[in-house]
């Protein structure tokens, strides 16, 4: 999910970099300075592992990364608790590792204490960490798509499989933007893998399901990085096919706080829908909140945004449910845990309640079902060999996961998909059912009306 545009060319100076031994490729211009990660992010946490069992050996270490500071912190936290629970699972059912040997998740945070984002630089030295642990061969990352064109060639170059537990941009797996993807492939192989939805299903589906609602003229909003600025760009396909009038377009840099200027801009326009491609802590928040404030809202105009937007924090972030409800409509590229209706989905879910005491929040469905995948390739492989468990990866068929049967094709994306449509009732973020890019065309918006 999400998700920041880094154009092709600085992800692969950040691995020219790496090649040639120099420090991390700086930042993009786009965000924040980077700073280098600090002393104690250089020594990795204490792993949660998985015992080896009597007649195995041999050890097999799975880093994850991903933002574990700021405003991510709720989901961040909650879909590593769903990593930790997906490996107790596998412990208590086979009575051991994967292939008799021990498991160990080595959990990187890839955010900047400065601005509690993620960050290129942190990001890149967390993927050659893997790189540089003989015994690292899984990477399991990352949250932030953007974070994701980093890491996926130094991975790739290393021959180590990564899986995601949130990436939704399309060029990370298929053609989308130019050089796409094959620049995230310098060694010409596949070693990237996601179970979820990518955002030209999300945008498309989301722009069907503005249809339904009879939303006709729209505004459209991004924080000018790799997922927003992408997921809009699917909307706009999808609109244009529905007859969805663009009344206006405009691009916001995260690092600001105030959009009055922007938003009366926007008020002037009188759009029934304002379409915002933002995560938790790239101005979404800031837009909705000042929505409000100005009078959209009152005005009539609805808020419609992407999965980078499904966070618990976000109901409080915008100034509470009074704000909020009935006003506000996410769009979410899977199931949440609430939703899984197979018995090792509800196990997931009402464990993770007796576990830690709160229900999952949207991506630990897939944080879980990746690891999952994980310890499946592993057991597949064999040994504790990262050629191996990146080719049992590749070659993943007729997998049970919590949300289905799926397994990956050619590219790497899930061959199982699900969109659903929500929206903030209640000071919650509610379900309200499935859509899809073909949901005018089939008949079938009553699927998802509020």
């Amino acid at each position: 999910m999400k998700q920041w545009r880094l154009y092709p060319v600085l992800a692969l100076l950040v691995v020219m970099a790496m090649v040639l031994g120099a420090c991390p490729a700086p930042a993009p211009a786009a965000q924040p300075a980077q700073e280098a990660a600090p002393a104690a992010q250089e020594a990795a946490p204490a792993p949660t592992a998985a015992p080896a069992a009597e007649t195995g050996g041999g050890v097999v270490k799975v880093y994850t990364s991903w933002p574990l500071q700021g405003s991510m912190l709720p989901e961040g936290d909650s879909m590593k608790k769903a990593a930790d629970l997906a490996l107790k699972h596998y412990l208590d059912a086979h009575g051991g590792g994967p292939a008799g040997l021990t498991v160990e998740l080595v959990n990187l945070d890839d955010a900047s204490p400065t601005t509690g984002s993620w960050d290129g630089t942190i990001e890149a030295e967390n993927a050659q960490k893997c790189v540089n642990d003989a015994d690292c061969m899984v990477y399991f990352g990352t949250y932030n798509s953007g974070a994701a064109k980093i890491s996926m060639p130094i991975t790739n170059r290393a021959g180590i499989a990564q899986i995601t537990p949130a990436n939704t941009y399309p060029g990370l797996t298929h053609a989308w933007d130019q050089g796409e993807p094959e620049i995230y492939r310098p060694s010409g192989t596949v070693n990237y893998f996601r179970t979820n939805a990518s955002d030209d299903v999300q945008g498309w589906a989301g722009a069907a399901w503005a249809k339904c609602l009879g939303y006709d003229t729209v505004y459209l909003l991004d924080d000018r990085q790799l997922y927003g600025k992408g997921v809009v760009d699917a909307f706009i396909q999808q609109a244009e096919k529905e007859g969805i009038e663009i009344v206006g377009r405009d691009g916001v840099e995260s690092s600001d706080i105030d959009f009055r200027s922007l938003l009366t801009k926007v008020k002037a326009a009188n759009p029934k829908l304002v379409y915002g491609g933002f995560v938790i802590d790239s101005g979404g928040p800031q837009v909705i909140q000042q929505m409000g404030a100005l009078g959209l809202f009152e005005q009539g105009i609805k808020f419609m945004g992407p999965d980078g937007l499904v966070n618990p924090a976000l109901v409080e972030q915008v100034g509470g449910a009074e704000v909020a409800n009935e006003n506000v409509l996410l769009t979410f590229p899977g199931l949440a845990p609430s939703q899984l209706t197979s018995e090792a989905g509800k196990k997931f879910f009402n464990d993770f309640i007796a576990e830690y005491g709160m229900e999952p929040s949207p991506w630990s469905t897939y944080a879980y079902q990746s690891t999952q995948v994980i310890l499946d390739s592993i057991e597949r492989a064999g040994a504790a060999d990262k050629a191996a468990i990146l080719e049992a990866m590749r070659n993943l068929d007729n997998f049970e996961g919590i949300t289905g049967v799926f397994g990956f094709n050619e590219n790497g994306d899930p061959t199982l998909t699900a969109m659903g449509g929500n929206i903030v009732r209640d000071g919650d973020i509610q379900y309200v059912g499935a859509i899809s890019p073909d949901m005018v065309d089939a008949g079938t918006c009553d699927t998802a009306m509020p």
